[in-house]
């Protein structure tokens, strides 16, 4: 029997369809397929594109259990969203059980078997989660990108733009981090601080609101150079750390999971969230894999024994 596991996000949907030996049989990729992030039936279209490149030649009729591991998995309560997504990826020949599951869960999922801990995800959007017995039971922000979701690309992206505004209508030099936001708006700083000001927040506001997390790297590239830049690291790692926190106990010792760009990856901001949770936690550490490890790996709990499954986490993880 085989397995399918997607982890969806808002701007990437990746699938992997795995044996229950632990085989990776085949993967596929979309764009974001993010409810909350783009219309309904496009966010099922791209999911399904992925599931229909990871079945490759494989016949649809195998696959035992689908896992769709997504950020914004409370959207999929509205039952006209989930008919759309039932429908499309039915029409790629599916015809098993088909899960939703927050990202946050596959996330945990790929880097600890036991299903307690704490995981706390940061990429565009941000939120932290108690898991137990494999299920979001308890979460700490996560509003999204209207109401919170602090330290996250969307709010580093936000907050630079904003010190550069704020530059502007002080009349001091932009430095590094403002000089970079005006070019990756496409525009050259106009002398007139009116005239700046305008053509900056046209522009930001001509794109869609997650696209502001395309500003985020600009605060990791210039933190050394620009006091802003830090100012935002320092802060964005302190939200980020506090909300991981906010889901502990005194005297836990569980796993904590990162999983995200932002404390993945070696930048400033990651490196301050794993220093800081290495020291307050009480638990290891640890890094998550491929978000569709693991919803491929939930996708099978129920169709082989503990010791199974232990097997096939293993095998999965390379551990």
């Amino acid at each position: 029997m085989n397995f399918l596991g997607v982890d969806t996000g808002a701007t990437t949907t990746r699938a992997l369809l795995i044996s229950d030996a632990g085989a990776r049989l085949g993967t596929g990729r979309a764009e974001g397929g993010n409810p909350n992030a783009h219309p309904p039936g496009v966010a099922a279209a791209r999911v399904a594109q992925a599931v229909g490149q990871a079945l490759g030649g494989s016949d649809p009729a195998g696959v035992g259990a689908l896992v769709l591991g997504i950020a914004g998995a409370a959207k999929m309560a509205d039952p006209s969203v989930r008919t759309l997504f039932e429908a499309a990826l039915r029409a790629t020949g599916l015809t098993c059980p088909i899960k939703v599951v927050a990202d946050c869960e596959a996330a945990f999922a790929t880097a600890a078997a036991t299903g307690e801990g704490t995981v706390l995800v940061a990429g565009t959007g941000s939120i932290a989660a108690r898991i137990s017995g494999h299920r979001m039971v308890a979460t700490a922000g996560g509003f999204g990108w209207l109401l919170g979701d602090e330290g996250s690309a969307y709010w580093l992206g936000r907050e630079a733009v904003r010190a550069t505004l704020r530059r502007v209508e002080a009349g001091t030099e932009l430095g590094t981090l403002g000089t970079a936001v005006f070019a990756h708006a496409g525009l050259a700083p106009d002398p007139d601080q009116v005239q700046a000001r305008r053509t900056l927040i046209t522009a930001v506001n001509a794109e869609s609101p997650i696209r502001l997390a395309g500003f985020a790297p600009l605060v990791s590239a210039h933190a050394a150079t620009d006091e802003a830049a830090a100012d935002i690291v320092e802060r964005g790692a302190a939200h980020l750390t506090e909300t991981a926190l906010a889901t502990r106990n005194p005297g836990d010792t569980s796993p904590v999971v990162l999983t995200g760009s932002l404390v993945t990856a070696a930048t400033p901001v990651g490196d301050r969230v794993r220093a800081e949770l290495t020291s307050r936690a009480g638990g290891p550490v640890r890094v998550a894999a491929d978000g569709t490890t693991g919803a491929a790996w939930l996708a099978a709990l129920d169709s082989v024994t503990d010791e199974q499954a232990q097997a096939l986490h293993r095998k999965l993880s390379g551990s």
